[in-house]
């Protein structure tokens, strides 16, 4: 019987310890993986890449400049045309009745001109025979002459009003494409309202706006790498053609052009783009320091990161106070609490804690 006992204790004595080596196999952890990256200055990335717009360098809103209903729409979408050909016509009914009141007001005045002459030179006749006086001659002669004013205006406004039929046409301006319709035949327009839309440029552009960190450092002519997400991996040369010295309030950027040097006609207008910029052979100015803003978190002390210190074999994280300045498109430029060249963690800040080991990846 204490033999049988013997061996009981003997078995759970046992198990006991293979469970509890177990357990402390369990409790042996890896270091935790962790993404990094090094403190760098604001701007100092040597290649940027930024989105635009490709655009033809020229394009015309046609539209009238009298309203009226459209008579004549000589336009389709992809239509070549040519310099002073007619596109578009309104039916000018009240320009036309415009017209034909000035003449009518032209007429009137040319007679009213001509019995003024008549009369001016039957009172210089008796004034010069004595039958007239001098008064009379006078009021004779600014009869004339403000009926011959009279006659000025009034052709004035006939040369005015057959202007104004002319709005009523819309010629094209210059040898293009028609991009865009938005009016028809029978329809009733006003002034300035646009009914087609005209590229009439010869040359590729994209459209972007570029963030104050980079801007100092793009000047015009500078040469730049085009891609197009619809056009695969093709590549093409730009070139940097305008530079906006004011940021746009809208997208709180620089507007920027930049011409495709070698385009092919796969590029239409409105397409991505991509335009790529090296920075190589430009000086950033060294003296503002900027990490990610995902990299930031906050506690009750303050704004910190998790910096990394690595010895060559282990690595541990070190809660980091710092002090931020502005937020911008790069991330938070840091007064004071980093160096350049310091390693810090850009992922998982919640669940890290101060000096736990890691491993970068």
């Amino acid at each position: 019987m204490k033999y049988f006992i013997k061996r009981i204790a003997l078995v759970i004595f046992a198990t006991v310890f293979i469970a509890c080596g177990e357990e402390e196999k369990k409790e042996e952890k890896q270091p935790r993986p962790v993404k990094y990256q090094e403190v760098g200055f604001l701007g100092g990335e040597k290649v940027r890449s930024f989105s635009g717009t490709a655009r033809t360098d020229k394009i015309v809103n046609l539209s009238f400049r009298n309203s009226g209903i459209v008579t004549v729409f000589d336009m389709k979408l992809g239509q070549k045309v040519k310099k002073g050909q007619l596109l578009a016509k309104l039916d000018n009914v009240q320009s036309r009745l415009a017209y034909e009141q000035a003449v009518t007001q032209l007429n009137s005045a040319a007679s009213q001109m001509n019995t003024a002459k008549l009369s001016l030179n039957r009172v210089r006749s008796l004034y010069e025979k004595g039958s007239a006086s001098l008064s009379d001659f006078e009021a004779a002669k600014n009869s004339f002459k403000t009926a011959e004013e009279s006659h000025k205006s009034a052709k004035r406004g006939v040369d005015i009003q057959a202007e104004q039929i002319q709005y009523g046409y819309i010629y094209a301006p210059e040898d293009g494409i028609i991009a865009s319709i938005s009016a028809e035949v029978d329809e009733n327009v006003s002034p300035g309202q646009a009914v087609a839309v005209l590229n009439a440029g010869t040359d590729m552009e994209i459209t972007l706006g570029l963030p104050e960190s980079i801007i100092n450092g793009v000047n015009q002519g500078m040469d730049v790498a085009v891609g197009f997400t619809s056009l695969g991996g093709e590549n093409f040369k730009g070139k940097v053609t305008e530079v906006a010295p004011a940021v746009d309030a809208n997208t709180s950027t620089y507007p920027v052009r930049v011409t495709v040097t070698n385009p092919t006609d796969a590029i239409k207008t409105g397409m991505a783009a991509t335009v790529t910029f090296d920075f190589a052979d430009h000086k950033m100015d060294n003296t503002v320091l900027v990490v990610p803003a995902h990299a930031v978190g906050e506690d009750s002390n303050g704004r910190f990161v998790f910096l990394i210190e690595d010895d060559g074999d282990n690595a541990k994280v070190k809660k980091q106070q710092v002090v931020l300045g502005s937020l911008t498109s790069e991330g938070f430029e840091i007064t004071s609490g980093l160096s350049a060249g310091q390693k810090i963690a850009t992922a998982g800040l919640q669940t890290l804690l101060d000096g736990q080991e890691v491993r970068m990846q």
